[in-house]
């Protein structure tokens, strides 16, 4: 076997083993990622929330909305969070949602968003990305669509925002590989009286299917119907830190703008 024939065994050895470790640890060099969501700009997440990610020197994404007036107080709060690594994502101004259905009693008249036009909604995003560049100074950061709602009147209306968002996120529970990711639809799983066991069920799917993990928390300690203890919440928090040589824990917009190049190369 001439030297030349070895170096070509060698090369597509190296390229096969660098091709399956890409396979196996997708997520730059990690099995998964995790994207812890909090949405809605409670009060706890800057007294409970904030707190217990800093202790462990996790970074969360945190979609703000003002729809219970409390922005103005919180700004300061919000731009040490912002300089601490956190994303600050939009979440509408107002928070609309449809209403005129089960389970959707909380939705008043003014915020139904059955009544909205595709001016208001376009407008109250543009004006809440303002806001938040306002408070952060940053103008790259992704979306969440309140109660997962898409739509205004059957148009998706999003589509024409696209140039203003790195992605954004629904309410499907779904843990899609890095190649069948929709950044303009990205799943979250709903944290709701789940335990910090179950939870880290989720993230243990999400390393076994090498995928991406999104979950949408609102309250934690109280502060919202939807809610998990924060002992449920400290568990699964402690398990991520523990586990991060394999799973890559990072804000949504940090996510979204890898996967965007990830599969742009892949085109």
């Amino acid at each position: 076997m001439t030297i030349k024939t070895i170096a070509i065994i060698l090369l597509f050895t190296f390229l096969a083993t660098n091709v399956s470790a890409q396979n196996n640890q997708p997520w730059k060099g990690k099995k998964c990622a995790v994207v812890l969501t909090y949405d809605d700009g409670l009060d706890i997440d800057i007294t409970n929330v904030l707190p217990a990610l800093d202790s462990l020197g996790l970074k969360g994404t945190f979609y703000v909305a003002d729809y219970q007036g409390h922005l103005q107080s919180q700004i300061p709060a919000w731009r040490a969070a912002a300089a601490k690594g956190h994303e600050l994502g939009n979440h509408t101004l107002f928070h609309p949602c449809e209403g005129g259905r089960p389970g959707r009693e909380f939705v008043t008249a003014d915020y139904d968003m059955n009544k909205y036009s595709m001016r208001r909604i376009t407008n109250e995003i543009l004006a809440m990305n303002a806001v938040l560049t306002a408070i952060d100074g940053k103008t790259n950061r992704t979306f969440a669509f309140p109660c997962g709602d898409n739509k205004i009147h059957d148009t998706a209306y999003l589509d024409s925002l696209r140039k203003d968002f790195t992605g954004a996120r629904g309410v499907a529970g779904d843990i899609p590989t890095i190649d069948h990711v929709d950044l303009y639809n990205m799943p979250g799983y709903g944290a709701n009286n789940d335990s910090g066991e179950s939870m880290i069920q989720w993230v243990m799917e999400a390393e076994a299917k090498r995928g991406l993990l999104v979950i949408v928390f609102h309250g934690v300690g109280g502060g919202h119907d939807l809610n998990v203890s924060l002992h449920a919440h400290s568990v699964l928090l402690h398990y991520l830190k523990q586990h991060e040589k394999d799973i890559w824990i990072a804000p949504m917009v940090e996510v979204a703008t890898f996967i965007r190049d990830r599969q742009k190369r892949e085109l």
